[in-house]
Parts: structure tokens; sequence; C-alpha cells
């Protein structure tokens, strides 16, 4: 091997490998993680709800995340795993409120409508599940998990595990659904569309954004509502 070979390794392949071994790593571990909490949830089954974060929507270009995430919960919902599902976004970075696009493309699937239902708050991971979990238990539902990609999952577990206990978590797992034998539906996008929309993006810093994601809003709102408690009538 000669010097150049050996350099240009020392830059680029050496580094390169380590990214490739850890990326193995995480996909090996994620897997793990999806197949014990599935197995966990034939245990717990059925759930009276589970909360399915929204993607962003583009009518003519519908994301590979929010297609499983959709045929995830529709694979639930037909297992057996749950009776309803709550399907959480607001529209944040397109004009399409993304629950209600979920909900509809759902029930254009064949779930009953009755049995789906759209929370439009949310503008971060976090608050898909805060808002979901408190809809949900206004609705009086009591058994109530996460049905969402693995790696979203694990970010969320900490945080569910403060302000949203005793919901459980059903990752995807993906030799389950097929994307490619299951294409999505187009729909009418009618009640989901926001005429006068603004990108968060356009609307929060980097920063505060930032903030939403690591759950700022829920923590606020979380404070205020213990203060409204605390104080005299």
């Amino acid at each position: 091997m000669n010097l150049r070979v050996k350099k240009f390794l020392k830059i680029v392949g050496y580094p390169l490998c380590f990214l490739i071994f850890t990326a193995l790593l995480a996909h090996c571990s994620f897997k793990r993680y999806a197949n014990k909490s599935y197995e966990q949830a034939q245990l717990d089954k059925p759930f009276d709800v589970i909360i399915v974060p929204g993607v962003p929507y583009e009518p003519k270009d519908v994301s590979s995340v929010m297609k499983m995430r959709v045929l995830w919960a529709k694979y639930l919902y037909d297992s057996g795993y749950t009776h309803n599902i709550i399907f959480s976004g607001s529209s944040v970075y397109s004009p399409f409120i993304e629950s209600v696009a979920m909900k509809v493309i759902a029930d254009s699937l064949g779930i009953p409508s009755d049995h789906t239902f759209a929370e439009s708050k949310a503008e971060h991971s976090t608050e898909n599940v805060y808002y979901s979990w408190k809809m949900a238990q206004v609705m009086g539902f009591k058994k109530i998990a996460l049905a969402t990609d693995p790696f979203q999952s694990i970010m969320l577990r900490s945080f569910i595990k403060k302000y949203c206990p005793d919901v459980k978590s059903v990752p995807i797992v993906f030799d389950k659904i097929s994307l490619s034998d299951n294409p999505l539906p187009a729909i009418d996008t009618t009640d989901c569309y926001v005429k006068d929309f603004v990108s968060i993006v356009e609307r929060e810093s980097f920063w505060k954004r930032l903030a939403g994601t690591r759950g700022g809003r829920v923590v606020k709102e979380v404070k205020q509502e213990k203060a409204n408690q605390a104080s005299p009538q």
C-alpha cells in the first residue's frame, strides 16, 4: 500500500468506516428495541388508542416516513392492537395539517372514520405525544401507546416518562409492513389545507424550534397548570 493510499484512508477511509460501523450498530439497536417493544405490546394489547406523530404532508410527494407511520397504524388497528388512533400534527412546514391529512388517508385505507382522530395543535414531537395524551384522557381512553419509528420512540422515552406517565411504546417493526406493495391513496386536501399558512421556519428562530423539540412549550404549559391549581379561587 503506497503512501498516498494510506494517507487517503487515514483522512477519509477510516472515519467513513467508523461512521458505517456506528450506523450498523444503531440500526441493530433500534431493531432489537422495536422487536422487544412489539413483544411486550402483544401482552398489553388491546390499547384504547395509539398516538401517531405527524410529518409534513405534500400531496404530490408523500414522504416514506408518513407512509410507514400510517401503514403501521393500520397494521396495529387491523391486528387488534388498538381500538382507536390519534394522528397528531399541525401545519408546520407545509400548508397542510398533518394530522388531518393522515386521518383522511387512514380512513381511505379502510379504517373506520369514527375510530380515527386528529390532534392539530402540536408542532413538535414532544407536543405530539403530550397534546394527544391529554386529548385521549378527555375522551376517556386509559390504555395509550405511542406508535412511531424506533428512533423517535427512543428519543421521546425520557419525556414520556416525565410528562405522559403510563404511555407505552409500540415502535414500527419494519418487516411487518411493506412500503412498496401498499401505495397510499390520493386524497381530497380541502379539509387539511391552510390558506394563510406561514412556515414555522419563518415564525420561529432555530433556537426556539429546538426548545420546542425538547419540550419547551409543554414544560411551560405544565408549570402554568400547576400554578393555576395552586392559586386560590
